[in-house]
């Protein structure tokens, strides 16, 4: 099979969407997916779906990023199963009701909270993580007891239709559907009312999601990305700091919506990172990345031309080397970039990473608060004002310190951003709360019934009595 013909994209016929789209709404609408047991069921199915067919995600991630199986496993086998696994032993706690204090004005009562599912939902994924990212929300929305329609990237077509055969096979067919295609197919999905909508990719499309949305006012939840900065200061072990950069940096060829984007640092300190992130890129990779059976390769043609147009910007440290055709990228590292370079003005989702020498922190934070509010905040410091100035001055989607691209292994962490980087979080508990509508519900129980102090005619004793009872109420 040619490489032409293997990354032709897969479509999915008018007819098999809608029915995909009738057959999970009616599934919802029957209340099949009430039950705990049911979504226990379809979150074990989840995870035998990933154990059992692993070494065929390998191969798929493979072909579509040039993943190795290590780093597969890892960032798209193994976090599914441990985001499925935690939801189907909280799930009880997670979704039951939560009693609330009630008001004296209405006399004996009980209040709650209940968590109720939307409905039928659609997650639409990325290229970068074409596994995780689409069945990590939707192991949240199963758990909150959703039907599904999921749109996997066709950028990515060979994770693409592996979850288009495996699917139906491990989960309930009538509740979770997948729907391959391009813009066409996007567009028709878009088109319908959905209980919600799970977005993630760039800004340019999340605005179209979100007009999208806006005609049926579907709730969305978009997760964007941007340019996520890094400081780093002399106060840490500069070695070990750029090791754990450049790993965060490179994994998955810089393809990563939360990879350090660029680093903010003083003049004395920069030559020294540079040399050591060089060094560390060797270790990883070797003196020749190209070679190296865990270094990745760029989704296409297109993204591969567009990285080598970033380039030239600052001094060349290590890297450069720029193949189209195999769409190979070198770990690369800029010294000396100036904030106006072509390369400080979009997000670069690739392996290129500029050093731009400022001041001091404060300069920093100013770099960083210039521009939209990044999906990830790195610092790596020891001092605690550093971290105090970075918590009070900075809004982020998330906020790191010493370490980079680690928080998405803590499960009970939210991930989402903020501003342009995106819209709402999902994650453990937070994935309940976003696929549910957290529903008011007030038993009035025999007994006094206090609603009558403000009924007609109205007195200055009742006044007296409501004016009581509402201070009474105050937390």
């Amino acid at each position: 099979m040619t490489q032409a013909t293997a990354r032709q994209s897969p479509t999915t016929s008018e007819g098999d969407i809608a029915d995909a789209i009738a057959a999970t709404r009616a599934t919802f609408e029957s209340r099949r997916t009430s039950p705990l047991s049911w979504r226990r069921a379809q979150l074990r199915g989840l995870e035998r779906m990933l154990t059992e067919h692993a070494d065929r995600v390998h191969d798929a991630l493979l072909s579509d990023l040039g993943k190795n199986a290590t780093e597969a496993h890892l960032t798209e086998v193994t976090a599914v199963v441990q985001e499925a696994r935690l939801l189907r032993r909280k799930l009880r706690r997670w979704t039951k009701e939560r009693r609330r204090r009630t008001s004296p004005l209405i006399g004996t009562s009980r209040a709650s909270i209940q968590r109720q599912p939307l409905g039928p939902v659609l997650i639409i994924g990325p290229w970068n993580y074409p596994i995780n990212l689409v069945l990590v929300p939707l192991a949240g929305a199963i758990a909150a007891g959703n039907t599904a329609v999921l749109k996997p990237s066709e950028l990515a077509p060979a994770s693409s239709r592996l979850l288009a055969e495996l699917v139906p096979q491990y989960l309930d067919p009538t509740a979770v559907r997948v729907v391959e295609g391009g813009v066409d197919e996007t567009t028709r999905l878009l088109e319908e009312p959905w209980g919600r909508i799970l977005y993630t990719g760039n800004s340019k499309v999340g605005s179209i999601v979100m007009e999208a949305a806006a005609k049926h006012l579907t709730p969305v939840t978009l997760e964007l990305g941007g340019k996520s900065p890094l400081w780093i200061d002399d106060s840490v072990s500069i070695k070990s700091a750029a090791r754990s950069i450049a790993w965060g940096k490179f994994t998955n060829c810089g393809q990563t919506c939360v990879a350090p984007d660029y680093v903010l640092t003083t003049r004395r300190v920069a030559g020294e990172l540079a040399r050591e992130l060089t060094a560390a890129i060797e270790e990883f990779y070797g003196a020749e990345p190209r070679l190296s059976p865990d270094y990745g390769r760029i989704v296409n043609e297109r993204h591969a031309e567009r990285l080598a147009g970033l380039l030239g910007a600052g001094e060349l440290v290590t890297g450069g080397d720029v193949d189209i055709d195999s769409r190979y990228v070198a770990p690369t590292v800029l010294v000396g970039v100036s904030r106006e370079d072509a390369i400080m003005q979009e997000e670069i989702f690739g392996p290129i990473l500029p050093i731009v020498v400022v001041d001091d922190l404060d300069a920093a934070i100013d770099v960083i608060n210039e521009r939209p509010h990044p999906l990830a905040l790195y610092a790596y410091t020891r001092r605690r004002r550093v971290k105090k100035a970075l918590s009070a001055r900075t809004q982020s989607g998330g906020l790191t310190f010493n370490t980079a691209v680690a928080q998405l292994s803590v499960p009970h962490l939210p991930f989402g951003g903020v501003g342009n980087s995106g819209m709402g979080a999902y994650r453990g508990e937070q994935s309940i709360r976003t696929f549910s509508h957290e529903r008011s519900v007030l038993h009035k129980t025999r007994g006094v019934d206090s609603t009558r102090a403000v009924h007609p005619p109205h007195s200055r004793w009742k006044e007296r009595v409501v004016t009581k009872a509402s201070t009474r109420m105050l937390p």
